[in-house]
């Protein structure tokens, strides 16, 4: 009788541990799709802030699915016309100033993006957070009044990834992320992005602001 019960305790320890797996893969793919949707378009702007000096870029950005994405600046002028392609597991940069279009191979999907903190993978997406990583629900917790889950994502071996394991906060109600923190293969803190003005967009209730910040900004701050 002992030994059934004990088996049925690891049964149902099991069962509740795989679930807690298909739970957690399926909140990110949720707000993986919310962040992506089948196709998109937008303009935005970015500023790069540095202690000593300050950068604004404008951007438009198209999507399709996970394989196809285009980032154009549009200015500044000496920027203007500087794009990066994504196309299924190809990444491509189109640079006006030397007439010449660079392929980029992985070990520059790490790389700082136009000087901004965001990296080249972060622009175009080439990992993904529901194929190429584990996900784990760490607890509960609020962000700016939202409700979220904090999940671990821990990348699957030989997955193309530039980050050790990631950090994400998902609201609960709209399925948007509200924090991230990205850690290196050390498991040091790199970069931190921060997402607020949420507001309807394209019939989408979604983040008008992110922020990256970097660790070590911070430590010179």
């Amino acid at each position: 009788m002992k030994k059934l019960n004990l088996w049925a305790t690891g049964a149902m320890l099991l069962i509740a541990i795989t679930a807690n797996a298909q739970d957690a893969k399926e909140i990110v793919r949720k707000a993986d799709e919310k962040a992506r949707g089948n196709s998109s378009r937008g303009e935005l702007t970015m500023k790069i802030v540095r202690p000593s000096w300050t950068r604004e870029m404008s951007l438009k950005i198209w999507s399709k699915g996970t394989d196809l994405a285009l980032v154009l600046v549009t200015a500044p002028a000496r920027d203007k016309g500087t794009a990066s392609l994504k196309r299924k597991k190809e990444i491509w940069n189109w640079q006006p100033s030397i007439d010449r279009v660079i392929k980029l191979p992985p070990s520059m999907m790490m790389q700082s993006w136009m000087g901004s903190d965001f990296t080249n993978d972060d622009l175009v997406k080439e990992s993904s957070i529901v194929n190429d990583y584990t996900q784990k629900i760490i607890k509960d917790s609020t962000i700016d009044g939202r409700p979220c889950w904090k999940i671990e994502l821990t990348p699957k071996p030989d997955a193309p990834v530039v980050w050790g394991k990631v950090y994400t906060w998902i609201d609960k109600k709209d399925y948007i992320e509200m924090r991230n923190e990205f850690y290196d293969e050390d498991g040091q803190l790199v970069n931190t992005m921060l997402s607020s003005g949420i507001k309807l967009m394209g019939g989408e209730m979604l983040a008008s602001h992110m922020e990256m910040i970097p660790v070590l900004l911070l430590s010179f701050s």
